[in-house]
């Protein structure tokens, strides 16, 4: 990996990347940015809506173009969306401009965290275990295709895991 000043989170949704990001932010003194709620601010709709009216790609076209953004700013914490990786080319954004950071998560844990949430389209579903299972199958050789560093957010208060990452990062960029 190149030296970075940038950390990328990336996981399935309810792994912790904005309670996280937000964290190792406030910890480096940095910004830290949401690409979903980016792209929310940028349409001044919600995801829900754009997936309504444009699909899964349509979305993903919006996710592709805002990544390109804010892969090109310095000295930021992301916290990705958690279909991001499914295209190559966001994939190679990351790994060229950043730190990857793959929260892992137990599909227990994320039932647990999303069980309530409204804003998740892909779970609007008949069994919302059987597509994060799905989506995990689907989406977890990616993410550790192009992390530089794993941690599972399950198993460890939220602070702890801002203190493995920090440390990772620091090994890497000092």
């Amino acid at each position: 990996m190149t030296k970075s000043e940038n950390i990328y989170l990336v996981g399935l949704m309810g792994a912790g990347k904005t309670t996280i990001g937000r964290q190792l932010a406030k910890a480096l003194a940095v910004p830290f940015y949401d690409s979903d709620k980016a792209i929310e601010e940028r349409t001044g709709v919600d995801i829900p809506t754009i997936f309504e009216f444009e699909g899964e790609e349509g979305f993903r076209d919006r996710e592709q173009k805002m990544l390109q953004e804010l892969t090109k700013m310095q000295g930021i914490v992301l916290a990705t969306g958690g279909g991001v990786i499914l295209r190559e080319e966001n994939r190679n954004l990351l790994i060229k401009n950043g730190f990857i950071v793959y929260l892992q998560c137990s599909i227990e844990r994320i039932l647990e965290r999303t069980r309530r949430d409204t804003q998740r389209p892909l779970l609007k579903t008949e069994n919302p275990r059987e597509r994060i299972e799905t989506l995990f199958v689907q989406r977890e050789p990616l993410y550790l295709a192009c992390a530089d560093y794993k941690i599972d957010t399950g198993i460890m208060q939220s602070k702890e895991v801002v203190e493995h990452i920090l440390t990772a990062y620091r090994a890497i960029n000092h």
